[in-house]
């Protein structure tokens, strides 16, 4: 089951990006209660990522308090641990930490929260949910359709709400899936009627090789006899032969 309320505590990193600028009140404030605040990065030299906290001053994170994951973002979450000469002295791996303890505790499954997409593998992408803390979203929790790269569909930078499909107390990890926010098979198919011609997307072919699976939409694929001379990504149209709601099934006709 899908619950759309939720109160996300921590943010991705670079969900505002608006540039904050702090007061001194403000720092004080953050340091004083171990608040989780974000910041621009400035440069990053020797080792130590540098962050503009505006009015002329400056936080440092050293590179054993930097965390995991950090892929050139341009904003970072981080806490005060100390200041020294008017410098102060962050630490995002310590709001990282306490991101993750709130995912790991406090989310459910089937709860939608906000992602950035920080890095893309061939198996799948890893997804900010907050202060830098990464869920993993498996290459086949996508979209129905298969894909030969997660960067079929995502970029690095994107925004995307995803759905938490598992929680690892033990390992401290979280999965995530997509495909359900692109909607159910019945209402993607509402406004497809039979003896449409429909543009489509080839994906793959049967194991037997007498059919291919055709994308309509990003979570709705048809299966059309098989023809040759087609390749994975071109781009047909199609022809809406029969739509089986019982089975969830769309046969096709490649024009």
């Amino acid at each position: 089951m899908i619950n759309n309320n939720i109160y996300q505590k921590y943010n991705p990193e670079g969900w505002n990006e608006n540039k904050k600028l702090y007061t001194l009140d403000e720092l004080n404030l953050a340091k004083e209660k171990g608040l989780v605040l974000e910041g621009f990065v400035k440069k990053q030299e020797n080792g130590n990522t540098y962050i503009d906290l505006g009015n002329d001053r400056i936080g440092i994170i050293p590179k054993n308090k930097l965390g995991i994951y950090l892929n050139n973002n341009h904003f970072v979450q981080f806490k005060i641990e100390d200041v020294k000469n008017n410098v102060y002295m962050l630490s995002r791996k310590s709001a990282q930490e306490e991101s993750l303890n709130w995912a790991i505790n406090e989310l459910k499954k089937g709860e939608i929260i906000n992602g950035i997409v920080k890095n893309i593998k061939p198996y799948g992408a890893f997804i900010d949910i907050g202060s830098g803390t990464v869920g993993l979203l498996h290459i086949e929790d996508i979209s129905v359709a298969r894909m030969k790269s997660p960067a079929e569909r995502l970029d690095i930078g994107q925004r995307i709400p995803v759905i938490v499909k598992e929680i690892n107390k033990e390992e401290k990890k979280i999965d995530v899936s997509y495909k359900e926010i692109l909607g159910t098979w019945e209402e993607n198919i509402k406004d497809i009627k039979v003896g449409e011609v429909l543009d489509g997307i080839i994906k793959e072919v049967t194991k037997d090789r007498k059919g291919i699976f055709v994308e309509l939409k990003p979570n709705l694929v048809g299966l059309s006899e098989y023809k040759s001379g087609l390749i994975y990504g071109q781009k047909v149209k199609v022809f809406v032969k029969k739509i089986l709601p019982d089975k969830k099934k769309i046969k096709l006709i490649i024009k």
